[in-house]
């Protein structure tokens, strides 16, 4: 008997899967309303780019939105089965990707890492904005130093973002998925900047680590009171 694992793993059903997610995602984006904070975001960041978009694992379903058509970028998603699923969804939505994971601790070591980090310099090289999720595999809500080091070496800042809907499914997993619903008020909060310097050492990064966790989950907070309709 052929086993569901082995069924999901087959390329058709893979595409099938992302095409019906990214499908699911723009009925939901056309049929909310978008609030942004703060309100001229894309003025103000438009003399840093490119930039490097950091958002929490699970909040970040709508980001392929952020993206305007002129402005070239692409997503970081790892080579796990899932992560095939959701690069075909971004793709569909017009968002270039890198395939490739972070570690927990040590930077884009493993799973495609090393060659996924000189891709993410390339492209950040090349003019396009990169987007990634900031947490360690695994840990929720714990920014891990690839992203740092990232803006380290590519001079390039870290804007965090959170997405937030005020209609949602919430999944008890370990990123605390957040599923948005349509007819929704979509709600997008970004930061402000975060610079590291090209002589950054290692107390230097990690100071910059922990500016970018704190930074996410301040505008992840703001994100989900406005969208309740306390903000």
């Amino acid at each position: 008997m052929v086993s569901f694992k082995r069924i999901a793993r087959t390329r058709w059903v893979q595409k099938a899967i992302g095409v019906l997610a990214a499908e699911y995602l723009r009925l939901v984006y056309w049929t909310s309303g978008l609030v942004t904070e703060p309100a001229d975001i894309y003025e103000r960041v438009t003399p840093d780019l490119p930039v490097i978009l950091a958002m929490w694992h699970g909040q970040h379903f709508m980001a392929p939105f952020i993206k305007r058509p002129h402005l070239p970028a692409k997503t970081l998603i790892s080579r796990h089965r899932d992560g095939e699923m959701n690069a075909i969804a971004a793709e569909w939505l017009g968002v270039e990707t890198i395939r490739g994971s972070g570690d927990h601790g040590n930077g884009f070591h493993r799973k495609g890492g090393v060659g996924a980090y000189r891709e993410m310099l390339n492209a950040l090289g090349d003019g396009y904005s990169v987007a990634l999720t900031a947490d360690i595999p695994k840990v929720s809500r714990v920014a891990g130093p690839g992203i740092v080091r990232l803006a380290r070496d590519s001079g390039r800042p870290i804007y965090p973002v959170a997405l937030a809907s005020s209609r949602r499914v919430e999944i008890d997993n370990w990123d605390r998925s957040a599923v948005n619903l349509p007819f929704s008020k979509l709600v997008g909060v970004v930061g402000e900047p975060i610079r590291v310097a090209a002589t950054a050492d290692d107390r230097a990064l990690e100071a910059a680590r922990l500016a970018v966790e704190a930074s996410l989950n301040a505008a992840t907070a703001r994100a989900y009171a406005i969208a309740d309709g306390h903000g």
